[in-house]
């Protein structure tokens, strides 16, 4: 077992190294808002592993990328493939926005179908690593369900805390993967909560976004990836829906470890983009507020993907906005659920609203002059619109389509594509 190019765990606050074994998830000092970023030697990397290597390499999952993973030489791997979703040029979109370049990246794609696979694939690794028994996240419903048909895979004991609330496609996902799942009645914050006593009383392997540091590793496969897919030629913006914050910091520590490299030669401005009802970085950059003392919001929105009380990974949300020269921007729930059909139509990639949340974003962006014809642009979707059909199907009504219904007969059929035209 050899992790040598894990120099330390630094925390993101106090800037605190802790060794690379360290056993504990967050700063010591910090408390829970305390979280670690993991630290490489990038020199070392760089002398045996180069960008020839990684094209030669026919490993098309997120484990392609391992030399810039924190795991074991000897760690067991999921067998299911996560990684390798596509991106998708969308010369329609662009045209329609009037930018030089529009890519929608289709994590929906995933084994189940979100994003959130790539972190969950790293958390039963580390969970293994570590000799754990059960490993447990608390979800509104991807992250769940991420950790469900990986551990699965992996035949891994795992208990789920997710809101009674959550869409029930998502959790019938955990239901047949054979997950113990604990419905809460209450929102996201009230099951984390649970999940972070359970952890505590019960020794569980701690998966939740914002406290486990290997969760943003496992994220930033995302740009990783995408920089990968454009010929090491990064966009001009990247576009992430924002919750719990650990997809846009794991988007921005991919490119950070790029840069560090020297495979990229600029860093892209990176959006976050919230719901109107769950805006709480988008207020702390607004106002320039402290995140770390920043109070919790009561999130309200039809993405329940993104909705979080209180950003877990909110340092690092923060720092992937602040650092690039990016912004928060907000969007309600009628502009994510308009951007459902207008990426589908417009690039073929069926999103649900937290994915869709960065399209409506990025047209947001545009209203505001924030990018311009010259610029190209990545959007992620994170995650597959089949996750959420009843909100799917309240965003085609809004666009005012709907089936025809007809007998079985042919003048009926033409009559109907007369009025239809």
């Amino acid at each position: 077992m050899s992790l040598t190019d894990v120099t330390g765990m630094r925390c993101v606050i106090c800037g605190t190294v802790q060794p690379a074994r360290y056993d504990g998830y967050t700063c010591p000092s910090c408390g829970p808002a305390g979280t670690l970023d993991v630290q490489y030697d990038y020199r070392a990397i760089s002398q045996r592993w180069s960008k020839d290597d990684l094209a030669a390499d026919r490993d098309v999952t997120m484990w392609r990328y391992r030399p810039l993973l924190p795991i074991a030489d000897d760690a067991e791997l999921p067998p299911l493939t996560v990684g390798g979703t596509p991106m998708y040029d969308a010369p329609r979109l662009a045209a329609t926005l009037g930018l030089a370049k529009v890519w929608v990246k289709d994590e929906g794609r995933q084994p189940t179908a979100s994003l959130k696979d790539r972190a969950s694939a790293m958390a039963v690794v580390k969970a293994r690593e570590a000799g754990a028994e059960i490993v447990t996240t608390a979800s509104t419903g991807n992250a769940a369900a991420a950790l469900a048909g990986i551990s699965a895979s992996m035949g891994q004991r795992n208990v789920i805390f997710v809101p009674k609330t959550a869409p029930e496609a998502k959790i019938a996902q955990l239901l047949a993967y054979g997950s113990t799942v604990v419905l809460v009645e209450g929102n996201y914050n009230a099951a984390f909560e649970l999940c972070t006593e359970a952890v505590d009383r019960y020794g569980w392997f701690n998966r939740n976004t914002g406290i486990n540091p290997f969760m943003t590793e496992g994220k930033k496969t995302a740009s990783l990836e995408m920089c990968e897919q454009l010929g090491w030629e990064p966009p001009d913006a990247v576009f992430v829906s924002v919750g719990d914050g650990s997809i846009i910091g794991g988007v921005h520590k991919g490119l950070k470890d790029l840069v560090a490299l020297g495979w990229i030669d600029r860093m892209p401005r990176i959006y976050g983009i919230q719901a109107a009802g769950s805006d709480y970085m988008v207020q702390a950059f607004e106002n320039d507020e402290d995140v770390v003392t920043k109070p919790p919001i009561s999130a309200d929105t039809v993405a329940d993907s993104i909705s979080a009380d209180l950003p877990r990974d909110r340092v690092k949300a923060m720092a992937a906005v602040r650092d690039t020269g990016g912004a928060y921007l907000r969007v309600s729930d009628e502009q994510m659920l308009a951007a459902i059909p207008t990426v589908a139509r417009g690039s073929g990639v069926f999103a649900e609203p937290a994915g869709a949340a960065a399209y409506a974003g990025l047209e947001e962006a545009v209203r505001r002059g924030l990018v311009g014809a010259a610029d190209s642009v990545v959007v992620l979707s994170t995650g597959s619109g089949l996750k959420d059909v009843a909100s799917a199907m309240r965003a085609v009504a809004a666009a005012g389509t709907s089936p025809i219904t007809i007998p079985p007969d042919i003048d009926a059929l033409a009559r109907a594509l007369d009025a239809a035209t």
